[in-house]
């Protein structure tokens, strides 16, 4: 049986799904990750080599478990601006600085006289600022710099120093005109150390010998450029068309839609990803479901989700925080949390907070509208609040267009897409 295979390098662990030509699920993998290394000054890193382990036991054993069948592909997702220096063979020359890295806020002064105000590399967790933060600690102008899934792709095809369009949007790379912006070059980078660029999906060679034969993966694999571990678990949701619309209900709100043409918007953290002939463009609210798992536990949020009246509003005006700040849709450092009044009833309380929630994801789509993108003309839910039913009528009653709860949310799915798209 034909089969792809996607692998995602996630937060904690990593996971390799199989699918067949028909895109369904074949064999499944998972890894766990040992946690990365916190420290001062926000620093958080691992050990490139601790994934590479973890990428040859799952695909070791998503082989046994398709028993020989004719891999025709594979492709990669990693964590968005995850980056390290390596040498031109692959070998790492630093640590793997995390998204969530930012020990690089001290060149930000740099990137913001480089920069166009509307980049997302204007952010100290960005990888051009790990780059610059990175170059300062080796002793060498020769090396690469990689994303987390750009290296293993490397490992996997023998050839490092390629990269896909989404990985490389907060290393500078301008997808709108397909090339390393000019700007860059006031930066005085060594030359070579940018990857080459190549649209997500993109076949680049074959499965390395010495990998087919430590995982039994045949060698006649093609290994396909990926994407971002977020855009990839959007893909899994099967947002396809214009208008569809992906919506994280996480720890945080995070929106999504495809649209026709991009939308870059700075002040709100509004950026678009490109993906084929469409852009994903998206935007995070501070406000989500940590706000509900910091006032109510696990198990009394299912209680009282079984007393929610979704027709009933409660007509508490809320909007849920953890702390003073959001970005999007309204841009304001300083804006309180609203979680007040409190009713005695905690389930007009909890279900307060979810319509909350849920208005901010109304203004959300708002404003992306406002700035270009289009309607949505349904929501595909994901994250673990995705589950929830009442809170799922609630949202379509605001949005005013369906809400369904996505098949499959896994990344790795989304990433064997690719890599079946690439081949098919």
């Amino acid at each position: 049986m034909d089969s792809c295979i996607g692998i995602d390098l996630g937060t904690s662990g990593v996971r390799a799904i199989a699918i067949d030509s028909e895109k369904s699920i074949i064999a499944e993998a998972v890894i766990d990750l040992p946690p990365p290394k916190r420290g001062g000054e926000g620093s958080s890193e691992q050990r490139p080599e601790c994934w590479w382990d973890a990428v040859l036991e799952v695909l070791l054993s998503v082989a046994q478990q398709i028993k020989g069948g004719d891999v025709q592909a594979i492709a990669v997702d990693g964590t968005s601006s995850t980056l390290l220096l390596c040498d031109p063979q692959g070998s790492p020359l630093t640590t793997a600085l995390m998204y969530n890295d930012s020990r690089s806020k001290a060149h930000l002064p740099e990137l913001a006289q480089a920069a166009p105000a509307s980049s997302p590399v204007n952010s100290a967790s960005s990888s051009l600022a790990k780059l610059l933060y990175l170059r300062r600690q080796i002793d060498t102008e020769n090396f690469l710099a990689l994303h987390q899934a750009d290296w293993i792709l490397g490992r996997l095809s023998g050839h490092f120093g390629l990269s896909d369009e989404n990985n490389c949007l907060k290393l500078g790379y301008d997808p709108v005109q397909r090339c390393w912006p000019t700007w860059m070059e006031s930066l005085a980078l060594p030359s070579g150390c940018l990857p080459d660029v190549r649209p997500p999906g993109t076949v680049i060679g074959r499965l390395s010998a010495e990998v087919a034969n430590a995982t039994g993966v045949p060698a006649s694999t093609r290994i396909v450029t990926g994407t971002t571990d977020s855009n990839a678990a959007t893909l899994a949701a099967g947002a396809a068309e214009i208008g569809d619309a992906v919506t994280s209900l996480g720890s945080t709100l995070v929106l999504k839609i495809l649209s026709d043409q991009p939308v870059f918007a700075a002040e709100f953290g509004i950026y678009s990803h490109r993906l084929g002939e469409h852009w994903l463009v998206g935007g995070a609210s501070n406000s989500g479901g940590a706000v509900c798992a910091d006032l109510f536990s696990r198990e009394e949020m299912a209680t009282l989700t079984q007393q929610i009246e979704p027709n009933n509003p409660t007509g508490l005006d809320y909007y849920p925080l953890l702390q003073p700040g959001e970005r999007f849709p309204l841009n304001d450092p300083g804006f309180a949390p609203r979680l007040e009044p409190r009713p005695e009833d905690d389930a007009r309380y909890f279900q307060g907070i979810l319509e909350g929630i849920a208005n901010i994801e109304r203004e959300g789509y708002s404003l992306l509208q406002h700035l270009g993108a289009p309607a949505p003309r349904r929501v595909i839910s994901i994250g673990g609040g995705a589950g929830n039913e009442p809170w799922r009528r609630i949202r379509e009653r605001l949005l005013g267009i369906p809400v369904e709860r996505a098949v499959q949310q896994q990344a790795a799915y989304g990433t064997a897409l690719l890599a079946l798209a690439a081949v098919s």
